[in-house]
């Protein structure tokens, strides 16, 4: 059986005790939500939290999962997400189980996400302490004015960036950047010169899911003498699950280094 947030109430019956999470940063947030013991299943890309990999079974990666090991697990909820997961795939275990597919365009359907898992999960007054205390974070960083013309690359071979339909692009304008991308749709790749013709303040590369490291800097900036490259950390960026509680600040230690 498939659920969202149009139906997750009608999913909680008894709490879950066998969770499979298919999605690396809401992973985390079960880790926060208390639910150590009920997760008995995770992605290899689930690198949050630390330990959970040794003691819990991999059960493929978000696109590849085995289904095999995913039903000998026998969960009584999946944890799954629209983007992240293969459609296929998802429609395939809702035959068998309780699938959770949460969808998540924005900083705001984030939020509305964390709240819904927290319910399905028996976890309601600890996931609403999370996300108060995200919005907390939120309010205290000094509203941005948006006027730094930035793209964000995600891929390298091809370059690919963040166009405006994506969560990065919202997380991008709530640290104060101007995404030149923002009419285009989800990930376009991009070739230098189309780069180059836009003329960007700023150049972010992301941690991931292309591992950027100061070699990709130094090659950008030979080919954009008038821009700035920076890495960035893109968990802080793109991760929609408790890690949110440090997006804001880092977000504020980025907004000092580009005004300084």
């Amino acid at each position: 059986m498939l659920y969202d947030r149009s139906n997750y109430k009608n999913l909680l019956r008894v709490a879950p005790k066998r969770i499979v999470s298919l999605v690396p940063s809401l992973t985390e947030y079960l880790y926060s939500l208390g639910l150590d013991k009920r997760v008995v299943g995770l992605t290899k890309f689930c690198v949050h939290p630390k330990g959970w990999k040794k003691d819990k079974t991999i059960v493929g990666g978000t696109k590849n999962l085995r289904m095999d090991t995913i039903r000998a697990l026998k969960p009584d909820l999946i944890i799954a997400n629209k983007e992240e997961n293969e459609k296929n795939q998802v429609m395939e275990m809702a035959e068998e189980f309780p699938v959770y597919v949460s969808v998540i365009r924005n900083f705001e359907e984030a939020l509305e996400e964390l709240e819904s898992i927290a319910h399905c999960c028996d976890r309601r007054e600890k996931g609403k302490a999370i996300v108060s205390d995200i919005l907390k974070k939120k309010k205290s960083y000094p509203s941005p004015s948006n006027d730094v013309k930035a793209i964000y690359l995600i891929w390298k071979n091809p370059w690919m960036a963040a166009g405006g339909d994506t969560f990065i692009h919202h997380m991008m304008e709530k640290a104060g950047f101007h995404n030149m991308l923002k009419d285009q749709l989800r990930y376009p790749t991009m070739e230098l010169e189309q780069m180059k013709a836009l003329e960007p303040a700023y150049i972010l590369l992301s941690s991931e899911p292309f591992p950027f490291k100061k070699n990709h800097c130094e090659e950008l900036e030979k080919e954009f003498p008038a821009s700035r490259v920076l890495l960035v950390d893109g968990e802080l960026f793109s991760w929609y699950g408790s890690r949110l509680l440090k997006s804001f600040d880092y977000f504020e230690e980025l907004r000092r280094d580009i005004l300084r």
